[in-house]
């Protein structure tokens, strides 16, 4: 008789986790082609200054582009030359962070420079970096960011963050050093889903690793969730009669809606353990994607990602960028 492990019974039932589209294809395509549409009238706006490193072998800079509200988003540009490379386009991984957090300092991305990867590590506005926010408020919101505008999706500020997000991709490919037809989006928790919504809503990402991703199958991590999603969930308690009008919102940046627009290759983590991005969201949207796709389960973690999990997303990107 073949043994079955509690894991394998819950791997099954994270497996068939398929809970129903929350918005109307139709109006969610209708939505994002319109503001697609409009930022890519927007002129970016790169600019681009030295900054020390100390990496003799990695050309690090500040790199600047125009945000959604033409808020200046602040990121690091970093080109690698540990292997006295003939100055060749490179490919290049384009992170954000986890939320309440920055892009760091150049030396947390020695790993993925010593790969040969170039990065466009990029700020999270309003949060703990050097990006602030020009988004205006009709209304109040509770502590915390996405809550802000949450009842008025074109002021909202997922809208802003997700926009940054996009357009970040297409400063990266703009990069006379970047080829870009090479490049990734890499984060974990709030930076795996704006990692997973980039490549919804932007062709020029060819691969993404999303660790313990937040944004997935939302109206259940709002109810449930340990996440910045209980920041929602505390306004709406305050706001009770806003339901709707929040989830409404909050649907057309839900990945569960968004998932099946993803083409591009993805490996995702997943922690068992794991109260804030709860693996029940993950699945529900790794489940609804198409393109080819892993997810990794560590049934005893929690919101955190390994260093053998980050040794996968190197092997991941390497061979999906013929680097092996």
């Amino acid at each position: 008789m073949e043994t079955v492990y509690a894991t394998d019974r819950r791997r099954n039932e994270l497996l068939a986790c398929n809970p129903p589209a929350t918005i109307d294809k139709d109006k969610l395509d209708l939505f994002w082609s319109g503001a697609l549409e409009k930022h890519g009238r927007k002129p970016l706006d790169v600019r681009r200054e030295p900054a020390a490193t100390p990496f003799k072998s990695v050309r690090a800079e500040r790199l600047t582009f125009a945000g959604h509200d033409d808020t200046p988003i602040r990121c690091w540009l970093l080109i690698p030359d540990f292997f006295g490379e003939d100055g060749g386009q490179k490919p290049c991984v384009v992170t954000f962070p986890g939320y309440t957090g920055d892009r760091g300092n150049p030396e947390r991305y020695a790993g993925w420079l010593l790969q040969g990867f170039a990065v466009l590590a990029v700020d999270a506005r309003g949060q703990g970096g050097e990006t602030g926010s020009l988004l205006t408020e009709s209304s109040g919101s509770v502590k915390g960011w996405v809550s802000r505008g949450i009842t008025d999706i074109e002021n909202s500020y997922y809208l802003a963050i997700t926009m940054d997000a996009v357009r970040a991709v297409d400063a990266a490919a703009r990069q006379p050093e970047i080829d870009a037809s090479r490049i990734a989006t890499v984060g974990a928790s709030q930076g795996g889903g704006l990692s997973l919504l980039a490549a919804a809503l932007n062709p020029k990402v060819g691969a993404v690793v999303a660790d313990i991703p937040n944004m997935c199958h939302m109206d259940h991590g709002v109810l449930h969730s340990g996440s910045s999603l209980s920041e929602i969930a505390a306004y709406v308690k305050r706001y009770p009669d806003r339901l709707n009008a929040v989830m409404e919102t909050i649907a057309h940046f839900d990945l569960l809606n968004l998932a099946e627009r993803i083409e591009a290759p993805v490996l995702m983590s997943v922690g068992w353990k794991d109260t804030v991005c709860l693996p029940e969201t993950v699945y529900a949207v790794y489940n609804r994607i198409r393109s080819g796709k892993r997810i990794n389960d560590y049934p005893y973690s929690g919101h955190e990602v390994s260093e053998f999990q980050t040794s996968q997303a190197y092997a991941f990107l390497r061979e999906a960028f013929g680097l092996v």
